[in-house]
This record gives C-alpha cells, sequence and structure tokens, in this order.
C-alpha cells in the first residue's frame, strides 16, 4: 500500500519473551482514491486479545479485520460515528465467533482506532491499549484504560470487545486538532506496562518511527517482555517528506 506524503508510519510487534504466542493484531490503511481519502483519511487500529491460545488471536484479529471492512466500505461522512459502529460490530462478532466456539470461552480483545483526517483526530477505544500523542516534549495520553488495578504489573480488564455485556467505548466529544510534528503512539499494555511514559516521548522524539518501534520494544524485552508487546508510530510531516516502515517479528 502506497501511503500519501504527510505522514511516516511504522508499525512492530513482537511475542515478548515468556508468551508462545502473540495475540495482538495491527493495521494501517488509507484509500487509494483521492474523493475517498478526502472523506475517511488515514486509519491505524491495535488489539490485544484475550482468551487463551487460539481465542486471544482470533478476537484481536476479528476485530481489526472487522474495523477495516465497516471502516473503508461505509460512505464515511462522519469518521467518529464509523469508529463507533465499527467497534460495535467486531464486538458483535466476536459473541458470535465465541457462541460458535464454546472451546474458546472468554474470548474477547482490548481495541484503539484512530482516524485522521486533515487536521482532525478521532478515535475510538476499548480496554488497555493505548493512543498517545506526543507535542513536542510533552506526552499525553489520550485514552483512559478499562481496567482495574491490583498488582503492579497486573491489570484486569473492566471492558472488552466480546464480553457478555456490551462495552461502552471510549471517545472525544469533538475531533482532537493535530498540528505539524505532532506524533502518535498506538500500543498495547506489553509495551505501557514496561516502558514509562516520559522515555516513550524521549524515544518518538529523538528517532524517527521505525527506529522508534524497533527502540521501544527493545526497552520492553530488556525489562522481561512479560506480555505480547505491540507498537505503532505515526508522525506527521506536513512539510517534509514522507517515509513508511512496517515491521513485525
Amino acid at each position: 500500500m502506497q501511503i500519501r506524503p504527510g505522514l511516516e508510519v511504522a508499525s512492530l510487534t513482537d511475542v515478548g519473551c515468556h508468551r508462545e504466542n502473540n495475540e495482538d493484531y495491527f493495521t494501517y490503511w488509507e484509500p487509494e482514491g483521492e474523493e475517498e481519502f478526502a472523506r475517511k483519511g488515514r486509519l491505524a487500529v491495535v488489539a490485544d486479545g484475550m482468551g487463551g491460545y487460539e481465542g486471544g488471536q482470533e478476537a484481536s484479529r476479528l476485530a481489526v479485520e472487522t474495523i477495516l471492512e465497516i471502516y473503508s466500505g461505509d460512505e464515511v461522512s462522519d469518521p467518529q460515528a464509523a469508529l463507533l459502529t465499527s467497534l460495535e460490530t467486531a464486538h458483535e462478532r466476536i459473541r458470535t465467533y465465541g457462541d460458535q466456539h464454546p472451546q474458546l470461552h472468554g474470548l474477547g480483545t482490548t481495541c484503539t482506532a484512530v482516524a485522521m483526517n486533515g487536521k482532525s483526530l478521532y478515535f475510538a477505544h476499548v480496554g488497555d491499549s493505548r493512543l498517545y500523542m506526543v507535542r513536542g516534549s510533552k506526552i499525553s495520553r489520550l485514552t483512559k484504560d478499562h481496567s482495574a488495578e491490583n498488582h503492579p504489573q497486573r491489570h484486569i480488564l473492566t471492558a472488552a470487545l466480546g464480553t457478555l455485556v456490551p462495552p461502552a467505548a471510549d471517545f472525544p466529544l469533538s475531533p482532537v486538532e493535530l498540528e505539524d510534528k505532532d506524533v502518535l503512539v498506538l500500543c498495547t499494555d506489553g509495551l505501557w506496562g514496561q516502558v514509562q511514559e516520559e522515555e516513550l516521548a524521549q524515544v518518538v522524539g529523538s528517532n524517527n518511527p521505525s527506529e522508534a518501534c524497533h527502540a521501544l520494544v527493545g526497552m520492553a524485552k530488556e525489562r522481561g517482555g512479560p506480555d505480547n508487546i505491540t507498537v505503532q508510530v505515526l508522525r506527521l510531516c506536513w512539510n517534509g517528506s514522507q517515509h513508511s516502515a512496517n515491521a513485525a517479528t
């Protein structure tokens, strides 16, 4: 896929140091046609599945693929509404898949979906994967974790796609206004659980997106890597060159 000028994109996922399989899933997408791009902008999604070896993998895959299908196929005039609809549809599909595969009891997934259209940022979020914005030397977390902390290294989710109770997605009441050189970071808890926010801001501020992804995953693994690790870094470069790199291990 050709990525238009104005954005640098890099993604990296890693199984970590203690897991046998990777239950994270991610994607980046933008339309081929210019008219469609003007309406829909760019889409990025990260999900962290739960529910055992196969269940977690299937839940995160279903979430990301459903969001991509709905967002790319819809006659989108309101990106925020389209993101919320796509998360609702993903939730129902994961529930249906779980009903059809009772051996996958407890499957579900976090999900953070982001749309960028011009200078406007939209997102919809369930669970404890995160969306950060780095502007200059300052970092802001734009999402709120749906979790109950009971241990410094463990979080119990209070909301996820595919659970019995339909989750209420977190989303902004109005679009977040973007500025040139802003950096967006989407990541699962396998990263933010090991890397402090100030460290994350320093790494993405002093490296290109591809280098930042590798450095951040490396830091998480050096600190034990107890979970799968996934990160996407998107740097706005409206007045500069465009570069993209996607990697997975």
